[in-house]
């Protein structure tokens, strides 16, 4: 049996539907752009006048570290909340990025999944901590986005982001073994929105990484674009020295250099996300 239908199981909670946008960005493979595409994408976001939290749900803090979070400051982590000693609020600190912010994590996260055991309410720790994210604030203080990095692997902490967000968004590397990942995925999604989440959609897939000289990138473009039509984004990541070369210095790519082909691909899909956004509250 699953972790997602054990929870099940025990634990049939209505979803209550939060007031900013929560996505998730997931994949369980490692060095996709996960954390890369979090950081660019709320800043590409804030940029153009949303207000944006960066939930850092990675026990290895990249996100909290490529946005200029000193581990010595995360005196409130995105641990503290999901083991119910903090609200998240407590946990969220603003970053060099106007109307950016972030609830940063520490390495106590990977023995979370332990800690919490078969508590009752496991999966839904991060739902209601966003739930409450925005009440009793004023306008401005409040978020319009939430965007959850999630940790390269399907356990407790990826299936909390699942069960607390509208949507998933998978970066997905232009590379071999993209889709046989991508199933497992999207299989994972369908348990999700089956017993714990019954709103969770895929946002869209973006590709990530893309090398136009490599026979092998645009193969894999082709495959996943057959495979999942319309679900993924028209703009790809590039491979970008200058993405690379960000998280160094504590930046988005945006901040570091807003002029490479990196930053104007993280625009160009920022603009294709609000699309996206419009096209759903339409209908």
């Amino acid at each position: 049996m699953s972790v997602i239908d054990q929870i099940y199981q025990e634990d049939k909670t209505p979803v209550v539907p939060g007031h900013p946008r929560i996505i998730s960005l997931a994949n369980q493979k490692g060095g996709v752009g996960k954390t890369t595409t979090a950081i660019n994408l709320g800043t590409a976001l804030a940029a153009i006048g949303e207000r944006v939290l960066i939930v850092d749900l990675d026990p290895q803090g990249n996100a909290s570290t490529g946005l200029g979070i000193d581990r010595r400051s995360r005196n409130v982590s995105t641990y503290d909340v999901l083991i119910g000693e903090a609200p998240l609020r407590d946990a969220v600190v603003p970053t060099a990025v106007p109307r950016l912010h972030i609830a940063a994590s520490t390495m106590d996260l990977s023995g979370l999944e332990l800690e919490l055991g078969s508590t009752k309410d496991r999966a839904f720790r991060l739902r209601d901590a966003i739930a409450a994210l925005n009440t009793n604030v004023s306008e401005p203080a409040d978020y319009t986005y939430v965007l959850i990095d999630c940790p390269p692997s399907l356990n407790l902490l990826t299936v909390n982001a699942m069960a607390a967000s509208d949507a998933i968004l998978v970066p997905l590397q232009c590379e071999f073994f993209a889709l046989e990942g991508l199933s497992q995925l999207l299989q994972t999604v369908e348990q999700v929105r089956t017993t714990l989440n019954p709103n969770l959609s895929i946002h869209g897939i973006v590709l990530t990484m893309f090398d136009s000289r490599n026979n092998l990138s645009n193969q894999v473009v082709a495959d996943v674009r057959q495979f999942m039509g319309a679900k993924v984004y028209n703009t790809m990541i590039p491979r970008n020295v200058r993405i690379s070369e960000a998280p160094s210095y504590g930046k988005p790519v945006l901040v570091y250099d807003l002029k490479c082909s990196g930053s104007e691909a993280y625009l160009k899909l920022a603009t294709e996300v609000i699309q996206r956004e419009r096209e759903l509250r339409a209908h």
